[in-house]
C-alpha cells in the first residue's frame, strides 16, 4: 500500500475531488473529463499510463492536472490510481470525497448529489456506488455480459468496482490500492475498508457509462484469464475465514476449468461412457444457469453459455498465479484492450 498521510482537519468539508486513470482512450477520456466538470467537481487529476495517443494534451486542455506515471516500474491500475490520490493530498485543502473514475467511463450527472448525501448521512459508510452501464451493449455478446455483471444487488456490498466515490480520510487511512495488483484491486481495498469498520454500498443510482469495447472473444478470452487470475491473487491475500475472500470463485474455476476436463481425459481411456457423463455436466449447467434467468431471454442463455465457458480461462488465470508464485515472479498485466 502507499503512504497516503492526511489530517482530517485539511480535508474541505462538502467538496468533491476526481482522479481519473487511462491510456490511449483518446474521445472516451474527453468525453470523461467534459462529464466530471459538468458534475461540478473541483480538481481533476488524470493519471496517464504512457499514451500515444494525445490524451495528454487533451487532458491538460480539459483543465485537468496530469500526472505521468513513471513507465520504468510494471504498469498496474492500482499504481495509477494510488498517483493520482497522491496528487490531490498533496495539495492545502483535499476535498472531504473523491471521485474514482476510469478514462472509458462517462460520468452520470445525476450520481455526485446522490452518493454525496449518502456518505454525509451514513458516517460508517465509506465507499458508494451505483449502477455501471455500457454505452454499447447492442454491439456485441460480450459488451453485453459487462453490462449484466455491472448490475450487482442494490445495498450494503462486499466491494466496489473501479467508479466509485469515497471518503477521502478512510481511503488514506487503508493506504490506498495495493499497487501490486494486476486485477483486482478494487475488491482488495474494500476487504481493508471493512476490516477497519466501513461500509460499502450499492445505491439504487445511475452512476456512469462504460465503454468496453470488446468485439472480439480473443478480448473476452484474456478478461477472463485476468479475472481467474485476480480471483487466486484474493484468495492467498484474504481467503483464510471469516473474510473467504474470492475462494469460491477460484475453487469453481479450478473445478470447471480444470479438474473435470483432466478428469473426463482420463477416464477417456478407462471409461469412455463415465467420461462422457461427465463432460455432459457443462450444457446441464449451461441450462440450470440460463432456467434461472429465464429460458425464453436470449441474454440468459447467452450469460450462462459464457459463465461456463468463462471457467477454462479462469482456470487459466489461477494457474498462472501460483506458477508465478512458486517461480518467485510477479505476474504481469493481462490486458484486454
Amino acid at each position: 500500500m502507499t503512504n497516503l498521510n492526511v489530517d482530517p482537519a485539511r480535508l474541505a468539508a462538502n467538496v468533491i475531488d476526481a482522479v481519473a486513470i487511462g491510456r490511449n482512450e483518446g474521445k472516451r477520456l474527453v468525453e470523461c473529463l467534459a462529464s466530471l466538470q459538468r458534475a461540478g467537481v473541483r480538481r481533476i487529476v488524470y493519471v496517464d499510463s504512457g499514451s500515444t495517443d494525445g490524451s495528454l494534451l487533451a487532458a491538460e486542455a480539459a483543465g485537468a492536472m496530469v500526472v505521468q506515471l513513471d513507465m520504468s516500474q510494471p504498469f498496474t491500475a492500482a499504481r495509477a490510481r494510488n498517483a493520482g490520490l497522491a496528487r490531490l493530498l498533496e495539495m492545502d485543502d483535499p476535498a472531504e470525497f473523491v471521485q474514482m473514475i476510469d478514462g472509458d467511463c462517462v460520468l452520470r450527472s445525476s450520481w455526485l448529489p446522490l452518493a454525496q448525501d449518502f456518505l454525509k448521512t451514513n458516517p460508517r459508510a465509506v465507499a458508494v456506488c451505483g449502477r455501471r452501464r455500457e454505452s454499447a451493449a447492442s454491439a456485441s455478446v460480450y459488451n453485453r455480459l459487462c453490462d449484466v455483471e455491472w448490475d450487482t444487488p442494490v445495498g450494503k456490498a462486499l466491494a466496489c468496482g473501479g467508479d466509485a466515490l469515497f471518503r477521502m480520510s478512510a481511503l488514506a487511512a487503508a493506504g490506498g490500492y495495493r499497487a501490486d495488483l494486476i486485477a483486482g484491486e478494487e475488491p482488495e481495498l474494500c476487504v481493508r475498508l471493512r476490516r477497519s469498520g466501513g461500509e460499502i454500498w450499492r445505491l439504487d443510482g445511475e452512476m456512469t457509462l462504460h465503454d468496453a469495447a470488446m468485439t472480439r472473444f480473443s478480448q473476452w478470452w484474456r478478461r477472463s484469464r485476468r479475472a481467474g487470475y485476480a480471483f487466486a491473487e484474493g484468495a492467498a491475500l484474504h481467503g483464510a475465514p471469516p473474510e473467504r475472500h474470492w475462494v469460491a470463485q477460484t475453487r469453481r474455476a479450478v473445478v470447471w476449468g480444470a479438474v473435470l476436463p483432466v478428469l473426463a481425459f482420463l477416464l477417456l481411456w478407462i471409461a469412455p461412457a463415465l467420461a462422457l457423463l461427465i463432460l455432459l455436466i457443462y450444457p446441464a449447467q449451461v441450462l440450470r444457469l440460463a432456467a434461472r434467468r429465464g429460458l425464453s431471454k436470449g441474454t440468459s442463455w447467452e450469460v450462462a453459455l459464457f459463465t461456463v465457458l468463462g471457467k477454462f480461462p479462469e482456470a487459466l488465470g489461477v494457474l498462472s498465479y501460483w506458477l508465478n508464485r512458486l517461480r518467485g515472479r510477479h505476474g504481469r498485466l493481462i490486458e484486454y484492450k
